[in-house]
């Protein structure tokens, strides 16, 4: 439980803004709308006031916080990012884990619950051909994908790096 606290934590902190910066008085200034130079006795600007940053999804975002408190690689991670500014979260490839989540024993060495969905290699594919079609598929982009080449290529070999690099623990 100590640890999920902390990891808790670790995410959050990651994933705030690094804190303010002090600054001259003279140069410090209000939003675009006020020219005027922010005087000590100026309320600070609260977080809301800021302008969204560039390229932050407008419509609904999937929640993945439960899933980042252990996997925090994936907050950056392509196809979790993409996935998710569409609204489709871990928990739609992966299912809700429960379990899973609540597990820490992989922790201490411990052989951990996997999540209710694991994609073995041969199984990637057809679970992402699910949602997007072969006939929806830039076919140029794609050939190699369905070419009956020596060597397979699978979707995540060029849409992100979702594989743990390094296991910690076998599951259960």
């Amino acid at each position: 439980m100590r640890y999920c606290f902390f990891m808790l934590i670790l995410t959050a902190a990651l994933t705030l803004p690094t804190g303010c910066e002090q600054a001259d008085s003279k140069t410090a200034k209000k939003p675009a709308t006020d020219d005027k130079p922010l005087l000590l006795d100026d309320e600070p600007l609260l977080l809301l006031d800021d302008a969204p940053e560039a390229g932050e999804p407008e419509g609904p975002m999937a929640d993945n916080s439960r899933c980042f408190v252990c996997h925090i690689n994936y907050m950056q991670e392509d196809i979790a990012v993409t996935h998710a500014r569409q609204d489709m979260g871990c928990a739609h490839c992966h299912g809700e884990c429960d379990e899973h989540i609540a597990d820490e024993s992989w922790a201490s060495g411990g052989n951990g619950t996997a999540p209710d969905i694991m994609y073995p290699r041969d199984k990637i594919n057809p679970f992402c051909l699910g949602c997007h079609p072969k006939d929806k598929l830039p076919a140029e982009q794609h050939k190699s994908l369905f070419a009956d080449a020596a060597e397979k290529k699978y979707c995540t070999d060029c849409h992100g790096d979702h594989r743990l690099i390094e296991r910690k623990c076998k599951w259960k």
